[in-house]
């Protein structure tokens, strides 16, 4: 084994560096095909880069403790009594896992080898912890020199914050401003939906990553890539952001009632199915929705033949349009709005609704994985190749499922894995 302070010379690694780095780029329809990554993730945010990768065809190695990560206690928080875990599945497909113990000393030893062979480390933990074990990105990058690091944090590498703990919730909802911004005045912030934020800084991720693997083609050096939660919530209202930078000024909530510009607006039909208008342009979109609900005489109403007309008599023409819309089924009103070419508009949809939505399954959005015994449907990461989307190799693995096979590639012989399991370093191992 390699002594944790020793350098570690990925040229002497018993796994092939044509295996691991990309080397002989073999041929395959996935972009990281033949990129080694190593995972050392908890939750979501640092899963989710290493499974777009995994979905993007990399080998992506994830380190469990020996209680697994964290996130596999999201079956029993959400159903107690389901068989599967649909958000652990989500990030960890087709990804490998092996469990060390990192209170060992050879546990971490046996982490320090597989990140020295590989192409790609990622993690979420705080990088104090890191540190302390000696896998900061100073440390491993010098010991493998063509390393893309990515570091995944709550608030960024600097500042007074940067060790803080943080979930999505907080970096990435609360103190980035968008629940603030979502919320009227005096009202409760809305909560947010699961995983947003990191799934967010996931993608952010993995595109640092990608970045990362293309300038190290060009200069044969690695590179450490970072993306933070809160940065991923501030990109998410940047629009705001930049506004009140540039200006000086908030841009307000909407309130429906009151929307200045009632043709981007949600309505509802008569048999209560909710729609969105979405007229950005008031001189361009505003004829058609007019002549969709049956009025052209408004776009000759003083009220209403302007921008600015219609902003100062929001109120009324809003009440106006929900009477109009309140006439017709929303299958009646999907056939009056495929009459006006330049009418933009989408359903509300519930999660229902989305999945019978005829454009769900030609949009690339479902899949099924399977490893040859369990097959379920799963939602595909949002980015086609030629076209298709991405297939996962797999399921996600069972904690530890795959320890003595990755130790093997290490070169371990079976003696020394028994050794390992009899010293308690390798936690769980199937």
């Amino acid at each position: 084994m390699t002594n944790a302070n020793e350098k570690a010379d990925p040229s002497q690694s018993n796994l092939s560096q044509s295996n691991l780095s990309g080397g002989d780029h073999p041929s395959s329809e996935l972009p990281m095909e033949g990129i080694k990554v190593v995972e050392l993730g908890v939750w979501v945010a640092g899963p989710a880069t290493g499974g777009i990768l995994a979905d993007w065809g990399a080998d992506v190695v994830k380190i469990e403790p020996p209680e697994g990560d964290p996130a596999r206690i999201f079956q029993k928080m959400l159903a107690g009594d389901m068989e599967s875990n649909p958000p652990f599945e989500l990030d960890n497909r087709a990804k490998r896992s092996i469990t060390l113990d990192f209170t060992k000393p050879e546990g971490l030893t046996l982490a320090k080898e597989l990140i020295a062979g590989a192409d790609v480390f990622v993690t979420n933990l705080r990088t104090g912890a890191l540190k302390k074990l000696g896998l900061d990105h100073t440390t491993l990058m010098e010991q493998n020199p063509r390393l893309i690091y990515c570091g995944i944090t709550g608030y960024g590498t600097k500042g007074p914050d940067a060790d803080r703990p943080a979930y999505d919730v907080a970096a990435f909802w609360a103190r980035s401003g968008i629940a603030h911004q979502l919320s009227l005045s005096g009202d409760d912030p809305p909560f947010q939906r699961g995983g947003m934020g990191d799934h967010t800084a996931g993608l952010a991720g993995a595109a640092a990553i990608s970045a990362g693997l293309f300038n190290r083609e060009r200069t044969g050096k690695g590179k450490f890539v970072s993306t933070s939660l809160f940065r991923a919530g501030m990109y998410t209202i940047s629009f705001d952001i930049i506004v009140y930078l540039m200006w000086g000024l908030v841009i307000q909530t909407g309130k429906r009632e009151t929307m200045g510009n009632p043709a981007i607006n949600n309505y509802t039909a008569k048999d209560g199915k909710r729609f969105w208008v979405v007229g950005l342009d008031g001189h361009r979109h505003w004829p058609p929705l007019a002549r969709v609900v049956g009025h052209p005489e408004w776009m000759e109403d003083e009220r209403f033949k302007e921008p600015r007309g219609r902003a100062e008599n929001a109120t009324t023409l809003i009440g106006m349009l929900d009477e109009a819309f309140a006439t017709k089924d929303m299958a009646e009103w999907e056939e009056e709005f495929a009459k006006e070419p330049d009418f933009f508009w989408a359903p509300l949809n519930s999660l229902e609704d989305l999945l019978v939505d005829p454009q769900f399954e030609p949009s690339g959005a479902l899949l099924e994985v399977t490893d040859g015994k369990t097959t379920y449907p799963a939602l595909a990461t949002p980015v086609d190749f030629d076209g298709k989307s991405p297939q996962p190799k797999s399921i996600a693995p069972q904690n530890g499922q795959h320890t003595e096979e990755i130790l093997t590639e290490l070169g371990k012989s079976g003696d020394e894995i028994e050794n390992l399991k009899s010293a308690g370093v390798l936690g769980y191992s199937h």
